[in-house]
């Protein structure tokens, strides 16, 4: 997966709410662009949920990106 592949659902417009689905079989949501960080070197991304928890993932282990109307952005591990 690459940084330019998370940037383009996270800079959609419209926003589609889209899930990050990790290598260990966890799926992370994110419901609002406002609920998502990543970092200057684009390594590392934030995830908050409406209920104030948090998810920091490293880039290395996002295996796929699905929105909700279900359109898939897989993308190969470097």
């Amino acid at each position: 997966m690459t940084i330019e592949q998370v940037r383009s659902l996270y800079n959609a417009a419209p926003f589609k709410p889209f899930a990050i689905h990790l290598a260990n079989g966890r799926q992370i949501p994110v419901k609002h662009r406002e609920f998502m960080a990543i970092s200057p070197s684009g390594r590392i991304i934030a995830v908050y949920q409406s209920d104030d928890t948090s998810d920091i993932i490293d880039l290395s282990v996002i295996t796929d990106l699905k929105v909700e109307n279900g359109e898939a952005r897989k993308g190969h591990r470097q």
